[in-house]
């Protein structure tokens, strides 16, 4: 299964809805429209929902953090150079 949220991350990324399709094989190009569409029907609720899932996120635990602490700080570099992409 794949999930909205990683078809909607794509798309806020500027990826095109054939890039997801090659991406996720499971989808079809239908299925990526499909749930291109109904994120842009509903933008606001999605997006405090990702909002949430990241806050979540944020908060858990990371043990990668104390048990390697150099791959850890690379990890997050990236994720923040894939924000300001």
């Amino acid at each position: 299964r794949v999930s909205l949220d990683s078809v909607v991350y794509a798309f806020r990324q500027g990826t095109t809805p054939e890039s997801i399709v090659q991406s996720y094989p499971l989808l079809t190009l239908e299925q990526v429209y499909g749930a291109i569409t109904f994120y842009l029907a509903n933008r606001s609720d999605i997006d405090a929902y990702l909002i949430v899932e990241e806050e979540a996120f944020e908060k858990m635990p990371q043990p990668l953090k104390a048990d390697a602490p150099a791959l850890y700080q690379k990890l997050m570099a990236a994720k923040d150079a894939a924000k300001q992409a």
